[in-house]
């Protein structure tokens, strides 16, 4: 028998044998073996996602390594997009991210996730780790993969620029490579010892893939005039603060003159969906709020005006150059009492941060009426100038966000790192 025959023997057996209950080391180390023997050099990449957006960005760069050499591999903790593109699944956190409340529902499943990452990298050592997001989760993380001498490349910086910036200090001793999707973020963590490059946003690049349909759009369009989108966040515990808010600045608009106006409220999640349903139900206005269930494209293509939760959501309405007003009701209490000690940035919205000065309204992170919210909003609705103003200086924060190449770019760093590492081996 040939050695091409007897790996190709342990990968029929692998095929055979991958149930839920196998050890994944088992499998892998299995692969390994397979394609060793099948004289396939094999690089084993560890990729970890812990939110719907981030599974997708990390499925991306699967996608651009796998296309590099078929002789990849790669295990992670990973969602239903990273398992499309062949990782195998450690664990699922990207399905489970709108059910965990913050900090601390990422710690109750976040412990034992590190302890099966430590066996893992002991049992079946990959070549480079590639973290996406989600600091909670994955500067410790990182830190067991630096203490297995693994190389580490994180993507989509930790926010340290806004709070928290006494961590600077944890990125600096366990990342090799960050890659950065913010254009000022390069600055400000080359400026404090951390290899930094900015990679462009990948949103827009996933964005440019897809499309809404246009009939679609328009019978959207033609619910109402004008149309309101109401987008109250993918967490059950954002939605149940912010959507009673927005639906209130739609009570306001009417009382205000606005007679054919109508909104189109996101469910972003299955488990925001009963959430929305439930407060839509209770609204004096249910037969102008109309449910949409997934993606938002068509409800931001088709909206005069978006209502949004703070986040990336605010980058998702730039790319269709559409007004946004920026609200989140946080507890007064708790933010006086610790949130204003430690967020380091004079403004809170992802798109007057970046463009360093105040372009779109933003009401957080609280407010004690929805009055000015609707004022603001009828300005906009009414006034052509403050709304041509505001979309032109979208479009201009729109474009500066390159999300041409970001995947290939994260890819790329992390080959670099391989080659380094090998270099060293060799010395």
């Amino acid at each position: 028998m040939t050695s091409q025959d007897c790996g190709a023997r342990i990968a029929a057996c692998i095929r055979k044998i991958q149930q839920p209950e196998l050890s994944v080391s088992l499998i892998n180390t299995l692969s390994s073996v397979a394609s060793s023997v099948q004289g396939e050099p094999q690089r084993h990449f560890f990729l970890s996602a812990a939110e719907p957006s981030a599974d997708r960005y990390a499925a991306a760069v699967i996608r651009a390594l796998s296309g590099r050499s078929p002789g990849m591999r790669f295990t992670g903790v990973a969602g239903p997009a990273m398992q499309a593109e062949g990782c195998r699944a450690l664990a699922n956190l990207a399905d489970r991210a709108a059910m965990l409340t913050g900090v601390v529902g990422l710690l109750r499943t976040g412990y034992r996730i590190l302890k099966d990452v430590d066996r893992c990298f002991a049992v079946d050592r990959p070549d480079a780790v590639i973290l996406v997001d989600s600091p909670t989760l994955h500067l410790p993380m990182a830190r067991i993969a630096r203490r297995h001498h693994i190389p580490v490349i994180y993507y989509v910086a930790p926010q340290l620029w806004a709070w928290a910036a006494w961590r600077i200090g944890r990125v600096r001793r366990r990342v090799n490579r960050l890659a950065v999707i913010l254009p000022f973020e390069e600055a400000y963590f080359r400026a404090r010892g951390v290899n930094a490059e900015y990679v462009g946003h990948p949103l827009f690049e996933v964005l440019r893939e897809r499309a809404p349909d246009p009939e679609e759009v328009a019978g959207l369009r033609r619910l109402g005039d004008p149309i309101l989108g109401l987008m109250p966040g993918s967490r059950a515990h954002v939605v149940s603060e912010v959507l009673p808010g927005q639906i209130e600045v739609v009570e306001r608009l009417l009382s205000r003159g606005f007679s054919g106006i109508s909104a189109l409220v996101s469910a972003a999640t299955p488990s925001t969906t009963p959430i929305v349903e439930r407060l839509i139900a209770e609204s004096r206005i249910a037969d102008r709020l109309h449910i949409r269930r997934g993606d938002s494209d068509a409800l931001i293509a088709a909206s005069d005006l978006v209502l949004t939760a703070s986040g990336t959501s605010t980058l998702h309405i730039a790319h269709y150059r559409k007004p946004m007003i920026v609200m989140y009701q946080a507890s007064w209490l708790f933010y006086h009492a610790v949130g204003r000690w430690l967020v380091r940035t004079p403004r809170l919205s992802l798109p007057n941060i970046i463009a360093g000065r105040d372009i779109v309204p933003e009401f957080m992170p609280y407010y004690h009426s929805t009055a000015p919210i609707a004022e603001a909003a009828s300005r906009i609705l009414t006034d052509a100038s403050t709304r041509e103003r505001m979309i032109a200086e979208i479009e201009i924060l729109a474009a500066g966000l390159n999300g041409s190449g970001v995947a290939q770019r994260v890819a790329d760093m992390a080959l670099e790192e391989l080659r380094k590492a090998d270099s060293k081996d060799i010395a």
